[in-house]
């Protein structure tokens, strides 16, 4: 099977059946780079990320120069956790071309998981310069500004984001976080509810913890109390009977 049906496979979800293919293709070509990719990211979709990182290393290892297979390593580095990794990565590709905002964008935003907010101000910055008017950049230099501490700049570029991602909810909520920062917090309170009412999963459950994080800052006792009720608050918080003030 040809590396273009590989890709029609993959896009059409026939994970196991790559698997098999490019078992085969191994065992007769081990040398096989493209086959290192397609089954990596048959694996990967599989959630079998362990195994998937070892495929794409394969990849880079067989061809240091194609791009397309440290994008792959760089992608599965970041979904198994490894977010220095993914930096270092997406960082190298971008110092390769510096030209490829995203690449600076998703170096920042690792870098920000990774625990390391000034190096992701660093890598926004850069993505900044190279294009003022990228609100995925906009939207990671606000991130990366609001876990230095830095309230103005965050406020700043998350409005910019905002602006630039009209009704994105990562920007949204990026500019909540600023405004709370900044102490703006009765409206950042009030977006987080708008938020939370439009999110599902783990992203609303993180809107509501920030909620609740905030409320029971600014409330008296009786307000704490709600607040740590999960149940009660959620109840409260969920049909706007909750107010900061001011």
């Amino acid at each position: 099977m040809s590396g273009p049906e590989l890709a029609g496979e993959l896009a059409a979800g026939r994970y196991d059946e790559v698997l098999r293919r490019t078992e085969a293709i191994l065992a007769a070509t081990p040398g096989n780079d493209a086959a290192h990719e397609h089954r990596a990211r048959a694996l990967l979709a599989l959630g079998r990320v362990d195994e998937a990182e070892r495929h794409a290393q394969d990849a880079v290892r067989l061809d240091p120069e194609e791009i397309r297979y440290r994008e792959l390593l760089a992608e599965i580095l970041s979904r198994g956790g490894a977010h220095r990794d993914a930096a270092a990565e997406f960082g190298r590709l971008a110092r390769n071309d510096p030209r490829e905002t995203s690449w600076t964008v998703a170096e920042a935003r690792e870098r920000i998981d990774a625990a390391q907010p000034g190096m992701g101000v660093d890598a926004a910055r850069r993505a900044v310069q190279l294009e003022p008017r990228n609100g995925r950049a906009q939207l990671a230099l606000a991130l990366a500004l609001a876990r230095t501490g830095d309230a103005r700049g965050a406020f700043q570029a998350a409005t910019l984001a905002a602006e630039l991602l009209p009704g994105d909810p990562e920007a949204r909520e990026a500019l909540a976080d600023a405004r709370w920062l900044a102490g703006q917090e009765a409206l950042a309170f009030d977006e987080f509810h708008a938020l939370a009412n439009e999110r599902t999963g783990r992203d609303r459950a993180r809107v509501i913890r920030k909620a609740r994080d905030l409320y029971r800052r600014r409330s008296g006792a009786l307000g704490g109390l709600v607040a740590s009720i999960g149940p009660l608050f959620d109840l409260c918080f969920r049909n706007g009977w909750l107010r900061i003030g001011r």
